[in-house]
């Protein structure tokens, strides 16, 4: 257990550069129990849920051998690509149950977990792009060894304890984790996960996830999933396998089933799951000189500063309705014109001058943009020619 906890503790101490983690189709943890220690990238807002039955063998005295409910992950990123929040509730319907002399039990529901974390990859591993190369067949499909090498993000959480009282453990707790995965080639990874949960109880546990996965198609995805759990009183083993189908680039469905090992007793898990995001993300675009440093202020940064203005969102919004608007008689007309100078219209008109004057600088944004453009065809031309 010591070697275990300085192992985790080692993980949290280093970090190194890393890079965007947003990705063009969902990227959901589900059906597994296992999470990536990639994020969802900023402007990310994804979903997950899953519906489960848990059924086991009622043991001596005092058991949980039947449970029904929903278990719910909210994750997003507001500041760094590589840092994620995440929010996870289960709620479930429970039955409890007691076996001495006779059998007897009773049915009670309510949250079972409510946990907020957040983690960041501290690591991203790199691989090469084997399949341009046309010299060499044995390089082309040579297995390429630094995947053996992992992407490594760490995680924090607070266990709340505003859950049913058969779930409470007392206090709040913190959980820690280290989150690892693998590459090994484009269509299967594994991912690997320690953690330790509800320090400083009576409830405290240790526990490791491995989660191969393998996808069949651009759509179609398999895992297999094998679980540990090192308790005071008892260790809990699950395995577990199930399919993942990607419906659109924000949706994914999941199903999965697991055998339970809980002690002395054994039963089943079966599950069923749905993924949704909510795509806002916008990748950040730099301009650069020749000499590959950021360029401060260009015609492109200027116009659409000059966009940005108010007079000139005004004036957009007054076209969108031009464009709309309907003929009309000339009655209407006159009418429209006097209301226009008594009434709210007119005090814009004192700024029509300036919106003239935005106009024409807009304008010439343009023509600057125009001949750039015709200059850097220019020299990629003669570039080409050289």
């Amino acid at each position: 257990m010591n070697r275990l906890y300085l192992f985790i503790m080692l993980f949290f101490i280093g970090s190194v550069m890393v890079f965007a983690q947003y990705t063009d189709v969902i990227n959901s943890n589900k059906p597994g129990f296992s999470e990536s220690p990639y994020s969802v990238g900023r402007g990310i807002y994804q979903f997950e849920s899953n519906i489960f039955l848990r059924s086991t063998a009622i043991t001596t005295t005092f058991s949980k051998p039947q449970s029904l409910g929903i278990d719910m992950l909210f994750r997003t990123s507001f500041f760094l690509d590589k840092l994620e929040l995440n929010a996870q509730l289960t709620y479930q319907k429970d039955k409890i149950a007691f076996k001495n002399n006779f059998t007897s039990h009773y049915f009670t529901s309510g949250l079972s977990r409510m946990t907020i974390g957040a983690k960041y990859l501290v690591y991203q591993q790199t691989y090469k792009d084997n399949s341009k190369e046309i010299r060499s067949w044995k390089r082309k499909n040579a297995f390429d060894i630094t995947r053996l090498i992992p992407s490594v993000a760490v995680y924090l959480g607070m266990n709340t304890d505003f859950v049913n009282a058969i779930h409470k453990t007392g206090s709040i707790t913190p959980k820690v984790g280290v989150l690892l995965q693998q590459n090994l080639t484009q269509d299967f990874n594994v991912i690997t996960n320690f953690y330790y949960d509800n320090i400083g109880t009576d409830f405290d546990q240790y526990s490791y996830i491995i989660t191969l996965t393998q996808s069949f198609s651009n759509r179609w995805s398999a895992f297999f999933e094998n679980q540990m759990v090192f308790q005071k009183y008892q260790n809990n083993i699950n395995i577990g396998a199930g399919l993942a189908y990607l419906y659109s680039r924000n949706l994914q469905f999941n199903t999965s089933a697991r055998f339970l090992f809980e002690g002395k007793t054994q039963g089943y898990y079966a599950g069923l799951g749905v993924s949704y995001r909510i795509d806002k993300h916008q990748d950040p675009f730099t301009e650069l000189d020749n000499k590959g440093k950021a360029l401060k202020e260009t015609p492109i940064s200027n116009y659409n500063k000059k966009q940005s203005n108010f007079f000139n969102r005004f004036l957009n919004i007054f076209k969108k309705k031009a464009k709309g608007s309907r003929t009309r008689s000339k009655k209407s007309r006159k009418t429209k014109s006097r209301k226009r100078r008594s009434g709210i219209s007119g005090l814009f008109g004192k700024k029509k001058k300036k919106v003239k004057k935005d106009e024409t600088e807009i304008v010439k944004l343009e023509r600057e943009i125009k001949e750039l453009e015709k200059e850097m065809k220019k020299e990629e031309k003669e570039k080409g020619k050289n």
